[in-house]
């Protein structure tokens, strides 16, 4: 742990529990109807540049659960397939398989909104990719993203950012802005 004057200079995987989601084998005798499933979170149950997970198109049976990676409300899920790299805040809980990264127990670090801007940020992202390497086929793993050396400010500073970028994000979605 190094420390600046934007704070500490730590690893993610210090601060914060990383683990790869599973997959129940075949997926297809565990997909359920019953409103007792757990919610299954995939890729195409995220809007197109959204940012919570609410809902899922299925579920899977207990017993798929128990084989399963369980999200709680409040973790984040990090594709690492598709949309590469993209983080995403689960506001249910449900079961994640092995193309999503769990990113949970950082709250005496990270301000949620604070993480989701510094995940989502540029510089974390080239790292990510550069990380996992070239070619066709990237492979992001708990590890690399566990290795991921971040600044962390108080958790003052923090909200302090998340309302600056929260207005300029409102401004840049205000249609009647009109930023070129």
């Amino acid at each position: 742990i190094e420390s600046s004057e934007h704070g500490q200079r730590v690893k993610l995987g210090d601060v914060a529990s990383i683990v790869r989601g599973a997959s129940p084998r075949p997926i297809q005798s565990f997909i359920s109807d019953e409103p007792e499933g757990i919610p299954w979170i995939k890729i195409g149950d995220v809007a197109a540049g959204g940012k919570y997970i609410t809902g899922t198109a299925q579920r899977v049976t207990l017993a798929g659960a128990a084989k399963s990676r369980r999200v709680r409300p409040g973790d984040f899920v990090l594709s690492n397939s598709m949309s590469f790299g993209r983080p995403y805040i689960s506001k249910i809980e449900g079961c994640i398989h092995d193309g999503w990264l769990a990113i949970s127990d950082f709250g005496e670090s990270f301000v949620s909104d604070y993480l989701y801007y510094l995940l989502r940020s540029a510089s974390i992202q080239a790292e990510l990719a550069r990380r996992a390497g070239a070619g066709t086929v990237q492979n992001l793993n708990a590890e690399i993203v566990k290795s991921v050396v971040v600044a962390v400010p108080s958790l003052e500073r923090q909200r302090q950012v998340v309302g600056l970028l929260d207005k300029f994000d409102a401004l840049l979605n205000d249609p009647g802005f009109g930023l070129p």
